[in-house]
């Protein structure tokens, strides 16, 4: 049977709340003309997620579980249950119950609507207070230095079709950046209100060390959707600049030479030559990336985005 939308819900020890949640899932949509499957990724549990996961995909027909062997984190689990949905359209949710399914078919009429990618953004949250300011410091931050409008990327309940999921690579803490991805190759993303809820049993697996993770994946992000076709831009334009600093000092201390003054005990002597050299080692690692980008063979090409109308 090939579904007309998959539900993919990553998992880390969740055996508490997947049951409850799957039932829901299966419930909200069992009304409709859709045929759908519910992709459990249980992402390296050591809680009996695994055991639960198998039961639920032995019992119910419309629900599969995939197991990885190891915890490789949310993005890296995302993206092996994303590969194996096999429906046109995909829904992604969390396990741990806060997401509400019955949010689901308001997502998939965004869709009809015109979007390819759409984020339920959390109007109301139950989390921590430190969770909440931490994301509304995220999402700010996402938002100004991509310049893709949002107020809630890191949702973990979203919906896209088979053409945005196909343009995805996520790894790291990327699965906070998906509408900046999408954005990027060239899809029309939005965001509608959602209810979101308290967690039905366990703990967040919050903890501040992700925010520096998604803050360094932040950069990346950044970098990949900027710079990725003319890397030069970037590293060529900072080494030019420190290039020309130390060009300046250099210049300084040998009019202060001629002068009759003595250069050679003076730290900005050191300074300049040091940041010549770097500059000049940024200006070549940049025409080296260009040459890099300019002989490459990807799908990075204008008719990889083109459709056929």
């Amino acid at each position: 049977m090939h579904p007309d939308l998959s539900v993919v819900l990553p998992a880390h020890n969740e055996a508490d709340n997947l049951p409850a949640v799957v039932a829901e899932v299966i419930d909200c949509l069992t009304p409709s003309a859709l045929k759908f499957e519910v992709l459990i990724v249980d992402d390296g549990s050591t809680d009996g997620t695994r055991s639960v996961a198998t039961r639920l995909a032995a019992d119910t027909e419309c629900v599969r579980a995939l197991r990885i062997r190891r915890h490789v984190g949310k993005s890296a689990a995302l993206q092996v249950g994303l590969r194996e949905a096999g429906g046109d359209r995909i829904v992604m949710m969390d396990a741990d119950g806060q997401d509400d399914p019955a949010a689901i078919p308001a997502l998939l009429e965004a869709l009809d609507g015109g979007l390819d990618l759409v984020t339920g953004r959390r109007a109301d949250r139950h989390d921590r207070v430190v969770k909440r300011s931490t994301s509304r410091l995220y999402n700010a931050m996402t938002a100004r230095v991509t310049g893709v409008p949002g107020r809630d990327f890191n949702s973990g309940l979203k919906a896209m079709t088979r053409e945005v999921v196909d343009s995805l690579d996520l790894y790291g803490e990327l699965h906070r950046y998906i509408p900046v991805l999408a954005v990027w190759n060239g899809f029309r993303v939005g965001e509608i209100d959602v209810h979101h809820r308290a967690r039905l049993n366990g703990e967040s697996k919050f903890r501040t060390a992700r925010f520096w993770r998604g803050f360094f994946d932040l950069v990346t992000v950044k970098f990949l959707t900027t710079y990725n076709a003319r890397p030069f831009h970037l590293f060529g334009g900072v080494g030019f600049s420190l290039a020309a600093v130390g060009s300046g000092i250099l210049g300084w201390l040998l009019y202060t030479q001629v002068s009759g003054h003595g250069i050679s005990a003076r730290p900005a002597l050191f300074a300049g030559v040091l940041l010549v050299l770097v500059g000049v080692q940024l200006l070549c690692v940049g025409l080296l990336a260009e040459l890099i980008v300019h002989f490459r063979n990807t799908a990075r090409s204008p008719s990889a985005l083109a459709d056929e109308l």
